[in-house]
C-alpha cells in the first residue's frame, strides 16, 4: 500500500480518474452476493462484508517510520480522523484519512474493492497530495484478521508489502503496513494506526 507520506514513487503516473474507470469496470462485472450484513467478518459467508465493522467515523493515532528498510528508528506521529464509507451495496468502500502531526499533514484515500470470483479485496491507496496511487496489495480476513500482500518498488528497487488489519475490541482497530526488501523472510513496519470507534 505503500503509506510513506516522505515520497512518492516517480514510476507512478496513473491519476484517480484511472481509478474510478477500474472502479466502475470491475464492479459492474462483479456478481452480487446475496449473504447477510453481519457484524464480524470471520461469520460471513463470503467477503463481502468483511469491512462492514469499520463503517464510520473514528478518531486515528498514527506512527510512521520516517525512512523505511534504511536502518532509521525515527518515527512521525499524526493524529486525526478515519472516516470509512460504503459503495456500490458494499462491493466497495473508502477510506479518508485526514491525520496531522509536527511533521505535517497526511490527507490520503484508501479504495478497496472486493473481487467476488477470488473472494478477495482490494487495497489501493492515494495520496492527495500528488493524486497518484500505490501499487494494490490483496488478501481478505482469516481468524479475525485481515491479512493483505503486494508488491511495489522503494527508491527503484523492488519490495513485498504487507498490511494486517487487527480487531482488539468492537470499537477499536489497528493497521500495521510492513516492508520487505528480501522477499519476505523479513519485515519492517512502517506504519502504524490505532483507531477508536467515535460514531457511525
Amino acid at each position: 500500500m505503500n503509506l510513506s507520506p516522505a515520497r512518492t514513487l516517480t514510476h507512478k503516473r496513473i491519476l484517480v480518474a484511472c481509478l474510478a474507470a477500474v472502479l466502475l469496470t470491475v464492479t459492474a462485472s462483479t456478481v452480487e452476493a446475496s449473504a447477510p450484513n453481519p457484524a464480524d467478518p470471520a461469520d460471513s459467508a463470503d467477503g463481502q462484508h468483511d469491512f462492514d465493522w469499520e463503517l464510520g467515523v473514528w478518531r486515528s493515532d498514527v506512527r510512521v517510520l520516517a525512512d523505511p528498510l534504511s536502518g532509521s528508528e525515527e518515527w512521525l506521529r499524526f493524529r486525526g480522523t478515519s472516516v470509512v464509507k460504503p459503495l456500490m451495496d458494499g462491493r466497495a468502500n473508502v477510506v479518508e484519512l485526514d491525520v496531522s502531526g509536527e511533521a505535517g499533514r497526511i490527507e490520503a484515500l484508501n479504495f478497496r474493492l472486493y473481487e467476488a470470483q477470488a473472494d478477495r479485496w482490494s487495497s489501493t491507496f492515494v495520496n492527495l497530495r500528488d493524486g497518484l496511487l500505490t501499487s494494490s496489495v490483496y488478501g481478505g480476513f482469516h481468524d479475525g484478521v485481515g491479512e493483505f500482500y503486494g508488491k511495489d518498488q522503494l527508491d527503484g528497487r523492488p519490495i513485498e508489502v504487507r498490511f494486517l488489519i487487527f480487531r482488539p475490541g468492537p470499537v477499536k482497530a489497528r493497521f500495521e503496513q510492513a516492508y520487505s526488501d528480501d522477499g519476505g523472510a523479513t519485515w519492517e513496519t512502517n506504519w502504524v494506526a490505532v483507531d477508536r470507534r467515535l460514531h457511525r
